[in-house]
Parts: C-alpha cells; sequence; structure tokens
C-alpha cells in the first residue's frame, strides 16, 4: 500500500514542489489548496487535490473527511505548510491583522493536526511535519506578526512532540531562511489590507519594506529553491527516527548558531540591521 500524505498550501512554493516530488516518488498526495482555481490545475498535473481553506473549519472537516473516505481511514503524514506573512511593525498591528495571521497558520494547522492523531494513534504510527521558519526562532523586525505564528507553531511542536514521545507518531520542524515562491507577493497583498503606511510612525521604513517586496528575483542572499526545503521532508518521512528540527538555508544555521553563543543584546543588534536592510 502507498503511504499518504496530506499537503496543505500546494499552490505553489514548496507545496506545489513537494507534491509533485512526493507523487512520483510513490506516495500517494492529497494536495490541498485554498482555491478551487488551484484545486482544478493540481488535477490537471496527476494530483489528487481538494480544496482547504485553513480559515474555514468547515473546509478542514470536510476536506479531512473526503480523505479518510479515499484512503479507508489511514494517514501516514501530514505536511502544514499553508501559511503567509504580514509585514508590519506591532504597533501597526490591530487585532483584526493579528487573528487573521494566526488563524492561517497557527488555528488551522492546530486543527487539523488533531484530526490526524486520532488516526496515528489508532494505527500505531504517523508523521507531522511543520513548515515553520528561522523567524520561529530568531525574531527579526516589521515581521511581528510572522514572527508570533512561527514562535507558536514552534512551541506547540515541541510540547507535541513530548507528549507523543512513547509513540511512534513524530513530530519534525522545518525551519528554512529564504526560499523563492509566492511567498513576498503574498506578503505585500496583506500589508496593503492590514497596515496604514501613511499614518504610521514607520512610514519611512515601510518603504524600503515595499521596495524589497516588489524587487523581482532573490530579494536576499543565500535564496534557495523549495527543493531544499523538499530534502528535508523526504527524511522527516522516511528516517527511522526523523530529527524534531531540520534547518534550511545558510541564515538559519547561522542564526541558530550565534542564538546559541551570543547575549541578546547583541544578536538583538545583528537581527534588528539585517531585518532593516532586508
Amino acid at each position: 500500500m502507498k503511504k499518504t500524505i496530506l499537503i496543505t498550501g500546494c499552490s505553489s512554493g514548496i507545496g506545489y514542489c513537494t507534491a509533485h516530488a512526493l507523487h512520483k516518488r510513490g506516495y500517494r498526495v492529497f494536495a490541498t489548496a485554498r482555491r478551487q482555481q488551484s484545486v482544478e490545475m493540481l488535477l490537471s498535473e496527476g494530483l489528487e487535490s481538494l480544496r482547504l481553506d485553513l480559515d474555514d473549519s468547515a473546509s478542514i472537516q470536510q476536506a479531512f473527511q473526503d480523505i479518510m473516505h479515499r484512503t479507508g481511514g489511514e494517514l501516514y503524514a501530514l505536511f502544514n505548510n499553508g501559511a503567509y506573512g504580514l509585514p508590519g511593525a506591532v504597533e501597526d498591528l490591530s487585532r483584526e491583522a493579528l487573528r487573521a495571521q494566526f488563524e492561517t497558520n497557527v488555528l488551522g494547522w492546530l486543527e487539523l493536526t488533531n484530526l490526524v492523531l486520532p488516526i496515528m494513534r489508532k494505527q500505531g504510527y504517523g508523521r507531522i511535519i511543520q513548515n515553520s521558519s528561522v523567524l520561529g526562532f530568531a525574531a527579526m523586525p516589521f515581521r511581528g506578526a510572522y514572527n508570533a505564528s512561527k514562535y507558536a507553531i514552534e512551541g506547540l511542536s515541541d510540547t507535541l512532540r513530548l507528549e507523543l514521545m512513547d509513540s511512534q507518531i513524530f513530530i519534525s520542524l522545518i525551519e528554512p531562511g529564504p526560499i523563492a515562491t509566492q511567498f513576498r507577493a503574498n506578503a505585500l497583498k496583506a500589508l496593503q489590507k492590514y497596515i496604514n503606511v501613511e499614518n504610521s510612525a514607520h512610514r519611512d521604513k515601510y518603504l524600503a519594506v515595499l521596495n524589497r517586496l516588489n524587487k523581482p528575483g532573490p530579494a536576499v542572499p543565500f535564496t534557495l529553491p523549495p527543493e531544499a526545503v523538499l530534502k528535508r521532508v523526504i527524511h522527516a518521512l522516511e528516517a527511522r527516527k526523523p530529527q524534531p528540527r531540520y534547518y534550511v538555508t545558510f541564515p538559519t544555521y547561522l542564526f541558530g548558531f550565534l542564538k546559541r553563543f551570543l547575549s541578546v543584546r547583541l544578536l538583538d543588534r545583528l537581527l534588528a540591521k539585517a531585518g532593516n536592510n532586508n
């Protein structure tokens, strides 16, 4: 029997790359996306695809039940990947903006995870892979909502790993730095929707943020293609004992190292400079 995996956020980038690669590798992939147009595209490319909107509990429940019906109630793995970034200074974040960020990046993931866990407990095995970020452990300015959502995912995942320690259900966090995806384009839309740039005390700094988001090609050094994340996903799926954390890209390795050895004040200076320059 083919191993089955549910992946969220497959319309482009990491999710799209991973869904196609695992399908070719022999997995039965359920590639989900928020928009029906993306679902139709994935179906036309030979994948099993369903609509799953992480902001909509009914959509999550329906997609999960459809998948369980198709698999006879079995699921080997879940790759929580669908997310977006909301740029903006913390003082410019409204309750509505932060709630929207958490609905997609945290609460939708949690609901889906809590749906698959009873299935994995019953079958006696499973893999849950969370696509976090370097910003899940190293905060940068003007990324407060996204930082907070990824810190939350890291905290939930670390706790869940402890709670499942005596089982064969493994939890892995993948922590990429810059990856070539549609992330910047989606971040620009979120900024325009939720942040009042003209009335902000940080107006001039937002101009630099907008310049970065509109820049064609890689906006920062050390940007890697989605295949760099795919390699870690494969290891997390197929290793006998997958790692709790997988670093991806040089910035993640660098800031992971610096966080262990530098004082908080010195690390703050470096992160502030890196965040303001990029």
